[in-house]
């Protein structure tokens, strides 16, 4: 008998869609179990692409269902075995070893519900919830899920924190408050920076800035204490930390947004500002109301589009994905102004807000910048390749990204085994970290490219600018889906600005970044050999990586830096807040 693993306690599924590390977490433990149930790794598998691993581990799969036939699985085993194929993103699988589960089993009805809501059909999750309990077979674990389930339901379709208007309120002029979504920004990531890069700069156009991050550990402590405001560049940062978290997400987002409002009344903000997260949203929308102030909502992407991503197709015409795009839809219209880094998303939002009855919502286009280090002329070749540790001799191709499948890194493997034919001192160099990693070490070594592939991991800022400038070409290899369409990597705009060229999947987000011929190169999404083509040709010819390298930098240096971004920003809260009215008559 295989070791059977402890069953998911379903208030831990629901921890895992509040943090994004602890879905990560989530997810190794499962592959780990999975592991020791199949004797074989286990590939990202709702994503996963190309026939070996997947063919391989459906091989696995069926010895199991064999196994299964032959009265060698126990039903409790097989449900076991379902949980972990949902939270893996293998519905099909999940389905085949629940169907060797009798009905009636301890634990079903929770197994079936997580399954229902892992592709959107959360009423269908809801309701066989309700059937178990008012039969009296309901488990604990599967009372509190179907809380969970109700509370989340009730959250997509129309709930809203309460908070009461405050009367008499008086901002402070040019002040702003800015609701960020998790990590402050001035913290170490590939996102944070950013988000403080434009915060400091609209403190240099004469605003005063205050920052919020919602609720989660203290950094450093783990503690749930208050922690003293921050002052970074002149942005004060706070987190909101409550002493006790309700276990609800509506009691949270309530929670936050009377926190935030205590901070308001603090800091006296002229207008608030929030970065997507429909959560976010929902809190800034209540404080803004509550104080009769406007409110800007920046939308990098739809979070619709990201969870159908990494879902079977089903998930797209979803329950849950319409009731999602309902109330982002509903968020985009009461928003006083909408920012987005791209024209792309902006077309995307207003395709999602078509049908409101006041029309589609217009999004205000804020692309993604660089400043510092990237301003600077770019230190010589040899000297940051010595600094990287990188041979000086090498042809180096590189990426920056998050390790998932949507950036398509598997198709720059393919193609660099192609180029090693011809280009014997080709390099890949990977830079970034994420669940795909373990699938992509793996391809590397089964395409004979142990040698050439190296990944870096997650390396601080002012490395990953030393990388941009080390690498012959930078590619962005991004598979065709909703969300990539959409939504911009900033590190493309960071390679342009170090002289790099850029070879990028033509996608419409991507083709308003790099134009083709003149600062890079576009190649369609998911054709490695394509790709592997003109990486030769890219890696052969110096003088066209100059060319368009050169070109590159020119249009994005000073073009696209945070001072420019800022100053449209604070000129657009000036509009909002009656600044801009007395400033042009004086003019």
């Amino acid at each position: 008998m295989p070791h059977t693993p402890r069953p998911f306690r379903p208030d831990a599924e629901t921890e895992a869609t509040r943090w994004p590390a602890a879905r990560l977490l989530t997810a190794v433990a499962s592959r780990r179990a999975t592991r020791a149930l199949l004797h074989s790794p286990w590939p990202e598998a709702a994503t996963a692409r190309g026939p070996g691993p997947r063919a391989a581990t459906d091989e696995l799969l069926d010895a199991r269902l064999r196994r299964a036939q032959q009265g060698r699985l126990t039903a409790r085993t097989a449900r076991h075995l379902a949980e972990l194929a949902v939270a893996a993103g293998r519905v099909a699988e999940a389905d085949r070893f629940l169907a060797f589960v009798p009905a009636g089993t301890k634990g079903l009805a929770g197994t079936r519900a997580r399954r229902q809501r892992h592709v959107g059909r959360i009423s269908e999750a809801v309701v066989g919830l309700r059937r178990a309990a008012s039969a009296g077979r309901a488990t604990p674990q599967e009372r509190r899920q179907l809380h969970h389930y109700e509370d989340e339901l009730r959250l997509l379709s129309g709930w809203r924190p309460v908070l009461p208007p405050v009367v008499g309120y008086r901002s402070e002029p040019a002040s702003m408050l800015h609701l960020l979504p998790g990590t402050p920004a001035h913290r170490r990531s590939r996102r944070a920076p950013r988000a403080h890069s434009l915060l400091s700069a609209t403190v240099a156009q004469g605003w005063t800035v205050t920052a919020v991050t919602r609720p989660g550990p203290a950094p450093d402590t783990g503690s749930r204490q208050p922690v003293a405001a921050r002052v970074v560049d002149g942005v004060a940062y706070h987190r909101i930390l409550p002493a006790r978290r309700v276990r609800t997400a509506t009691g949270r987002l309530q929670q936050e947004a009377q926190a935030l409002l205590e901070l308001a009344l603090r800091s006296r903000p002229a207008v608030l500002r929030t970065t997507s997260h429909a959560g976010s949203a929902l809190v800034t929308r209540a404080v803004a109301e509550a104080l009769g102030i406007p409110w800007v909502y920046e939308v990098r992407e739809l979070p619709a589009d990201r969870w159908a991503a990494s879902r079977p197709a089903e998930a797209a015409t979803s329950e849950r994905y319409r009731l999602c795009c309902a109330r982002e839809a509903e968020l985009l219209a009461a928003a006083d102004d909408v920012v987005t880094p791209s024209r792309a998303m902006s077309e995307r939002i207003r395709e999602l807000t078509r049908a409101l009855p006041t029309g589609p919502v217009p999004a205000r286009v804020a692309p993604p910048a660089v400043d510092g280090p990237y301003l600077a002329d770019p230190r010589p070749l040899r000297e940051v390749r010595r600094v990287l540790g990188l041979p000086e001799s090498a042809r180096v191709v590189g990426a920056v990204a998050e390790l998932l499948e949507r950036e398509g890194l598997d198709d720059l493997l393919r193609a660099a085994a192609l180029v090693a034919e011809e280009v014997p001192e080709l390099l890949v160099v990977v830079v970034g970290d994420g669940p795909a990693r373990p699938r992509l070490e793996a391809l590397a070594a089964q395409l004979g490219l142990a040698g050439r592939v190296r990944f870096a991991g997650r390396v601080p800022d002012e490395q990953v600018v030393l990388y941009h400038q080390a690498f012959d070409v930078f590619v962005v290899p991004r598979k065709d889906e909703p969300g990539t369409r959409a939504v911009v990597p900033t590190e493309s705009v960071e390679a342009l600005a170090t002289g790099t060229p850029v070879v990028a999947s033509r996608l419409p987000v991507l083709a308003e970044t790099v134009d083709d011929g003149i600062t890079g190169m576009l190649t369609p999404p998911e054709e490695p050999e394509t790709l592997a083509a003109v990486l030769q040709m890219m890696l052969e010819c110096p003088a066209v990586r100059r060319c368009l390298g050169d070109e590159g930098r020119r249009r994005a240096v000073p073009a696209r830096t945070w001072h420019t971004v800022a100053a449209d920003a604070v000129e657009a809260y000036d509009h909002l807040t009656g600044r801009a009215g007395p400033r042009e008559a004086t003019a």
